[in-house]
């Protein structure tokens, strides 16, 4: 018995070698599906009778994938997600900490982030700082940066 469920094992990972993966252009796969029946539904049933119309028609493309450029793009778009979600991180304590600590910088400043801002709150990062200064002082500190 064990043999019998292994050959069908192997059988099946041998149809699925041969197997060949190929691409179907999505905006052309809702055009026939609504062309099938004249109606916009959706369901999976339909969309895979749609994709095996449109692969036994010959409306596909090979799939050519490098295995390596494909890896090191994985790769990229990883490190590219980190990178965001770290920005928006900062971005997000930067506005938390400026309504905590020094509230009026948003009538003087729209956007937080912008340079004069940041500028803004390395020379003077608490208020009590720069209502000690007049404007005539404030303004040369702010060329110095």
């Amino acid at each position: 018995m064990k043999f019998k469920a292994q050959d069908k094992q192997n059988q099946l990972i041998e149809n699925i070698s041969s197997l060949h993966l190929v691409l179907v252009n999505p905006h052309l796969v809702k055009k026939n599906k609504e062309n099938r029946d004249n109606t916009p539904s959706k369901n999976d049933r339909k969309d895979a009778l749609v994709i095996a119309n449109m692969v036994k028609n010959g409306y596909y493309s090979p799939a050519r994938f490098n295995p390596e450029a494909y890896e090191e793009l994985q790769i990229l778009m990883a490190n590219r997600d980190t990178v965001a979600k770290r920005l928006n991180s900062a971005v997000n304590q930067i506005h938390r900490w400026v309504d905590i600590v020094f509230p009026e910088l948003r009538h003087v400043f729209k956007i937080l982030t912008c340079t004069s801002s940041i500028a803004t709150l390395r020379l003077f990062p608490l208020p009590k700082e720069i209502s000690r200064l007049t404007t005539e002082q404030v303004i040369p500190a702010g060329s110095n940066m």
